[in-house]
Formats: C-alpha cells, structure tokens, sequence
C-alpha cells in the first residue's frame, strides 16, 4: 500500500521513527542500521515501507534504503521469522552481509544473530538461497564479498579472496562456496569450490 513516506523526521526513538507527512506522523518500526543513517530530527526524509495488517496488529516498518526493506521482506517471509527477528538481524548485519551469508551457506555467521539458533539460520540460507539471485538483493553480493576478501581473515573470506585473484567474479566465487562450511580450512574451500566451477 505504501512505497515510501517523505517527510519531516519528527522523532527517533529506540528502533522507532516518526515522519511527518501532510500532517499526519507515521510510526515507523525500524533497525538500528536505518537509525544511523537518519538526519537530524526537524530535517527531511524518506523512507522505504512495509505495512503488516494481521488480525491483532496494523503495523509500519520503514527503512533508509530499498535493499534493506528488500532484505527485511524476504526475512518475514522465512518459517519462524518474524518482524521483530528480522529487525534484530538487520540490525546486526547489513543486506550485502546477509546476502553474502545466505549465498555461501555460512551458518555460523546467522546463529550468531539476535534470537537466531542453528536450526533457524539453516531455514534461512535453505529457504533464501535461490531468491538471492532473483531478488534486488542479490546486486549486492558483490559488494559482500569485495568486503568479505579484503577485510574477512576467516577460512571462507581467504577462499573469496583466492578464487577472485584465480579470476573469477566475486558473484562466482561467493556462489561456488555456497553451502559449504565455514569451519573448513581455506584451502578445502579452494578445492570444492574449483570443482563446481569447473563443473558448470
């Protein structure tokens, strides 16, 4: 019902915003990430939104960017996800990072997340894995795994690394070590992922 809500930023509160709209201020539910991208209050915004109508509850939830709003749709549409996890995660980790966690299979990273257990981060790289690439998410798994192999000195961040210097794109190498463990040394990674690719 509502793409976006432009206007006087009248409030920020712990994952709460309010804007001013043609007089009419609108609670918007959002994450920590959106928070601090916020101009001072008086100023103008905009925000991308979701409207939940449910038998109990109407509620608004608005982000600073369209890939987070994107990210956040997708999470509430995962099995035992709802919108209060899915704002906990977000604002834990940025939609390149979860898009990048999701591509690769890194469980260990998504368990790690706010009301997150093994077998809910697994539901999700399950469930979301193939909407990555069909989804305006997925434009950013390049993005996820530049940060990842300049930054990352864990196993599957050396393994991006390496397949990148090898001459694959980094959308390549994240989605060939895709489902692959993340507690495996770097150089199994290589190995495995070399395999699909050479497969394809």
């Amino acid at each position: 019902m509502y793409y976006c809500l432009t206007g006087k930023l009248l409030l920020v509160r712990e994952l709460t915003a309010v804007v001013s709209c043609a007089g009419v201020g609108y609670r918007c539910q959002t994450t920590l990430t959106t928070l601090s991208c916020l101009p001072p209050v008086g100023e103008e915004v905009t925000l991308y939104t979701h409207l939940s109508v449910r038998e109990d509850a109407v509620a608004l939830y608005g982000f600073y960017t369209e890939s987070e709003l994107n990210a956040f749709r997708m999470l509430i549409g995962v099995s035992g996800v709802g919108p209060k996890s899915a704002l906990a995660i977000l604002s834990d980790m940025t939609p390149d990072k979860l898009a990048f966690c999701i591509a690769s299979g890194d469980v260990k990273s998504l368990k790690t997340l706010p009301g997150i257990g093994p077998k809910s981060a697994q539901r999700i790289i399950l469930e979301l894995k193939d909407k990555i690439t069909d989804d305006e998410l997925s434009s950013d798994l390049s993005k996820a795994a530049a940060v990842a192999s300049s930054g990352d000195t864990s196993s599957m961040g050396e393994a991006v690394s390496a397949l990148v210097v090898l001459g694959y794109s980094q959308t390549e190498a994240a989605k060939a070590l895709s489902g692959l463990s993340p507690e495996l040394p770097a150089d199994t990674l290589i190995k495995e992922a070399l395999k699909r690719l050479a497969s394809r």
